[in-house]
């Protein structure tokens, strides 16, 4: 099978996914043959049943939206997973990692499979990698000056940049970007994880430029 996931009961007792195909198979290319035969347990859409990992992105890619995510691994940051995670759910571009190309794929629950990843060994080169493809560079990080994201509009064709857990954007990140956005935070601790963070910055890309879902 080309992309197996793990299969098990759900957080309320079903099974995940569907069994083998049921009557006479499809004629079409983009079905996998031992899905088909065997039940498809992944974790994606109804509409992506039984397809093949090719596919699937192929489908994506005539979808995919006008910002990416770039997040900086000089720590080995163990939420670039949940990042890559969240990318796909919103259908980023790509996902840049900067800094060290190793990461952590657990929390991102074989959707990097879905996702393009580019790797950039330091700032500079996702810089010169936004710049020369026209990409803003948008950085998301609670530094005085920035503005909130609640009231910013933020660039269709961007990449939202994030730092690693604990020290935030590093500081040829923060001199590089063209717009620094912050989150609204009202308790006591002096930033969110990354992860969420993350999540709220692309949502917030896409509640101004894609609307709803398409409920697939």
């Amino acid at each position: 099978m080309s992309d197996e996931e793990p299969a098990g009961p759900t957080d309320w007792g079903t099974t995940v996914g569907v069994g083998p195909w049921e009557g006479r198979w499809p004629e079409d290319p983009r079905y996998d043959p031992e899905l088909l035969a065997h039940g498809d347990r992944r974790n994606v859409v109804d509409a992506y049943r039984y397809w093949t990992v090719e596919a699937i992105v192929a489908d994506l890619d005539q979808r995919r939206h006008g910002f990416s995510v770039a997040i900086e691994n000089f720590g080995h940051d163990l939420n670039i997973g949940t990042v890559v995670r969240t990318a796909n759910a919103f259908l980023a571009a790509e996902v840049h990692i900067v800094g060290r190309r190793r990461w952590n794929r657990r929390g991102a629950m074989v959707t990097d499979r879905y996702q393009h990843l580019r790797h950039h060994p330091d700032v500079g080169a996702l810089l010169a990698f936004a710049a020369a493809d026209g990409l803003a560079v948008v950085a998301v990080d609670n530094s005085p000056g920035a503005v909130p994201i609640e009231t910013a509009q933020l660039p269709r064709r961007c990449v939202l940049l994030f730092g690693q857990e604990g020290p935030g954007l590093s500081e040829e990140a923060r001199a590089g970007a063209d717009l620094t956005v912050s989150i609204a935070q009202f308790g006591s601790t002096r930033s969110i994880n990354v992860g969420v963070a993350a999540g709220i910055a692309m949502h917030t890309w896409v509640r101004q430029y894609a609307g709803p879902g398409p409920g697939r």
